[in-house]
């Protein structure tokens, strides 16, 4: 007689999965959201544009997002200072996207007592250079600047103000609104500094009919003018930290501003502020 041979175990079932209940997928719902609106809202801020000083191109009303990490930087010096050798001096500001360039709308604190709103500008004039004004046009470092985004020549300056804009110093930028007539810019307050810009404005979300990117010009010619500024990416963060390695194995240090043009702080106070952006004619 064959031994009994015992039933082999059958599987035992799995445990009935527990559905979520309604309460717990809204809250998860929420909180995704707000997960959500934090990442954007660490990128983008919404602006609303009050006044004429942008017109033709920006309009009282228009609603517009503001990239307010557009000039994000760092100081390649403490990269370089965590490597062994001689400790370098001061900051070597880098910016790894682009800095501010000739035609960026931005968005910032205007040097003014008092002041109760952003401005909204056009950048006109960088570090280094000369801005002046005559027979209704712009000149940059003596040359016109050819802006087909304006009427024609409508740029003047008045004697109070400031008709000769320049050398510009390394951390500030020149800004002009659109409605040269009708808007208060360093024409009256002088330089802006790159420390307080909010950011830049890329994309306009009503009204409807002017949803889409904001256009960036292109300047031309050849008795104009174009944009000058330079920038310094990612890849020559290596180059840099590869350089100071060689630095240190010959004993040498580098000075400042040995790789980018321009000094730009990062300015992160923007969340905090009423988003209307004034024109300030």
């Amino acid at each position: 007689m064959d031994p009994l041979v015992p039933d082999a175990e059958a599987p035992s079932p799995k445990p009935a999965r527990r559905r979520r209940g309604p309460v717990r997928e809204v809250i998860d719902t929420l909180l995704l959201a707000a997960v959500l609106y934090a990442a954007v809202r660490a990128l983008v801020v919404p602006y609303g544009v009050e006044g004429a000083s942008m017109d033709p191109n920006l309009h009282s009303g228009e609603r517009l997002f503001v990239n307010r990490n557009a000039y994000i930087s760092y100081d390649a010096n403490w990269f370089r200072n965590l490597l062994p050798g001689e400790d370098r001096a001061g900051a070597d500001i880098v910016y790894p996207f682009d800095g501010p360039e000739r035609g960026d709308i931005v968005v910032f604190d205007p040097p003014v007592p008092n002041p109760d709103k952003p401005y909204i500008k056009r950048v006109i004039g960088l570090p280094g250079e000369t801005v002046t004004f005559g027979e209704g046009r712009v000149y940059v470092d003596g040359r016109v600047l050819d802006e087909e985004y304006i009427d024609g020549a409508i740029t003047d300056c008045p004697r109070t103000g400031e008709c000769e804009l320049g050398p510009i110093p390394e951390d500030h930028v020149v800004v002009l609104g659109d409605n040269r007539a009708h808007s208060r810019d360093s024409r009256d307050f002088g330089f802006v500094a790159v420390d307080r810009i909010v950011g830049k404005a890329v994309f306009a979300n009503w009204p409807i009919e002017d949803f889409g990117r904001l256009p960036q010009p292109e300047y031309g010619g050849s008795d104009a003018v174009g944009g000058l500024a330079a920038s310094t990416g990612v890849g020559d963060l290596a180059r840099i930290v590869l350089a100071s390695v060689e630095d240190a194995g010959h004993g040498n240090t580098r000075g400042n501003g040995a790789v980018v043009d321009d000094v730009l702080t990062d300015h992160q106070t923007a969340a905090a502020r009423e988003h209307v952006v004034s024109g300030a004619p």
